[in-house]
């Protein structure tokens, strides 16, 4: 068993994977459970809001698509390749540009809803979204699991051609590298990062260390630090050992 870290080497990709786990807390809160986590459910919702708002993540992802299809036009010439599979996902990739070029914000929608309005402003104050500052939202939790239910995933579809095409993106992102085991005797590790977009770091779930990652697109360094009561955290200088994977 193993911990897996991920660290991206730009900006892009950091806000993808920001979305990306944004997007898994705000769908686990499901409407039976809503009343006690309201707040995880609220606060990954608005978070998304942010997130989109500060980046042109649509932009982006037209680009990164666009890039994509034409690797996989170039891969469907190796006579290796499994046809049926890159025809899949050239068609999706096809899918999601024209999606994106049309759909142009869907989710600014949820902006001008009453209740999503009024519950932004309460959530952007530190501590201000307990239940006694907003009755709308303690009444809209009294109404019934199906009425709930609708409601979240209604707010949550305006995201979805987002979230899918971002999930596409890295995935293929993700299999671009292959892991591979990698011995320090000084718990740093340090390459070129030229043309990388995202490290994986696999760690035994049973070691006493965690990597910390400070890099950009030209080189990368990984320092494995220890727990310590004292301080947080000390450097390792132990002798580690990981799987590293360079996407």
């Amino acid at each position: 068993m193993s911990v897996l870290y991920e660290h991206p080497l730009n900006e892009r990709i950091r806000n993808y994977l920001k979305l990306e786990q944004l997007f898994v807390q705000a769908s686990k809160c499901q409407a039976e459970y809503i009343t006690d986590h309201y707040q995880v459910y609220f606060n990954a919702l608005f978070a998304i809001f942010d997130t989109l708002d500060r980046n042109d993540i649509r932009g982006e992802l037209i680009k990164d698509l666009e890039r994509l299809e034409q690797h996989l036009v170039v891969w469907s010439k190796s006579p290796e390749i499994d046809t049926k599979a890159l025809e899949q996902n050239l068609k999706q990739i096809v899918g999601y540009v024209c999606q994106l070029r049309s759909n142009k914000q869907a989710w600014h929608e949820l902006k001008h809803d009453k209740l999503i309005a009024s519950l932004k402003q309460r959530f952007a104050i530190q501590g201000g979204s307990s239940l006694f500052d907003l009755p709308q939202l303690q009444f809209w939790l009294s109404r019934c699991q199906t009425q709930i239910a609708s409601d979240i995933s209604a707010w949550l579809a305006k995201f979805a051609l987002l979230q899918e095409a971002i999930n596409l993106v890295l995935r293929f992102i993700r299999q671009r590298g292959n892991f591979e085991l990698i011995k320090s005797d000084t718990g740093f590790y340090q390459d070129n990062g030229e043309g990388l977009l995202l490290l994986r770091i696999k760690v035994d779930k049973n070691a006493n260390y965690y990597p910390t990652v400070s890099g950009n697109r030209l080189r990368y360094s990984i320092r494995f630090m220890l727990p310590c009561e004292q301080t947080g955290r000390k450097y390792s200088k132990q002798t580690t050992q990981f799987e590293l994977a360079r996407c």
